[in-house]
């Protein structure tokens, strides 16, 4: 069983400020880092580091190699990223002394991605396969239909919202990964356990995971539900912490582990990655993940 990744790959410029800039305010950073990141890159990134077998489809621009190297790096394939002639997304992130951040994202190649690109990618995978999806490249919705087709299990990150994304078949989806605010604007509840019960009577074929940040996490899948708590950490950065969360999850669900098991892999793999500055760098290897699962 393979996993496909098909998703965004961004240069990360990370700012360190006293407090996230206010409307009229200019304010000094005291840290700039420049790092590989992006949805698509990290959640890949996460999946590597766990020990999957994953593959990596997606968009650089020529300035974008060091994401093609980090990527590598953490045993991720990259066979399907094309380099194409525009610049390479990237992010501008503040990051405030309590860890919490503010994001402005440029697509640049992830929204040159075009349909052939995507055909020519899935003739590689078969049924009962995954593929993992976000919201940051173009060709979303032509990718979730086209996979369903083959029989590859579909599983989605529906982030950032948008009217488009809202519009696509979610049906078709067979796990979704989200967080309260995502949860919020696809149901219009603002609870989390009436979000999860509303996800899974809108999409009743799927498993829904909702994060709860430092609230922990709630699965619901039919008529089984679980919750698991966060790990107590001191947050430094909290910009991959759903992408570790993400892949980790996923790599325990296509191992067969039992889903509690699941979950709690996750949270301990999120806790480490918030504890570190950075996005793709900050997620830890699956030994980190065991060695401090054993600890607690």
């Amino acid at each position: 069983m393979k996993i496909l990744v098909f998703g965004s790959a961004n240069v990360d410029h990370t700012y360190q400020m006293p407090h996230l800039v206010r409307a009229g305010e200019t304010l000094s950073s005291r840290i700039y880092a420049r790092n590989a990141g992006g949805k698509g890159l990290n959640q890949a990134v996460a999946l590597g580091k766990a020990g999957n077998r994953v593959y990596f489809a997606g968009a650089i621009g020529s300035d974008g190699g060091f994401l093609h190297e980090e990527l590598e790096h953490a045993g991720v394939n990259t066979r399907f990223l094309r380099q194409v002639d525009a610049p390479t997304g990237h992010a501008l992130i503040q990051v405030d002394e309590n860890g919490q951040n503010a994001i402005i994202l440029f697509s640049g190649a992830n929204g040159q991605i075009a349909p052939e690109q995507v055909d020519e990618t899935l003739q590689h995978f078969d049924a009962g396969d995954w593929v993992l999806l976000q919201n940051e490249i173009s060709c979303g919705e032509y990718i979730l239909r086209k996979a369903h087709e083959r029989g590859m299990h579909v599983a989605l990150n529906p982030s950032p919202i948008s009217a488009e994304l809202l519009s696509w078949p979610l049906d078709r989806t067979d796990l979704f990964l989200l967080n309260e605010v995502e949860g919020e604007d696809i149901t219009g509840e603002t609870e989390p356990e009436r979000m999860l019960e509303e996800m899974l009577k809108k999409y009743p074929d799927a498993r829904v995971v909702l994060t709860l940040g430092e609230k922990g996490a709630l699965y619901g899948a039919k008529n089984e539900r679980l919750y698991q708590a966060a790990f107590p950490v001191k947050p430094v950065d909290t910009t991959a912490a759903g992408d570790t969360f993400t892949g980790y999850f996923l790599q325990s669900v296509v191992q067969g582990k039992p889903l509690q098991e699941a979950l709690r892999t996750a949270a301990c793999a999120a806790a480490i990655a918030v504890s570190r500055e950075g996005a793709g760098k900050s997620i830890p290897l699956v030994d980190e993940v065991e060695k401090e699962l054993q600890q607690g």
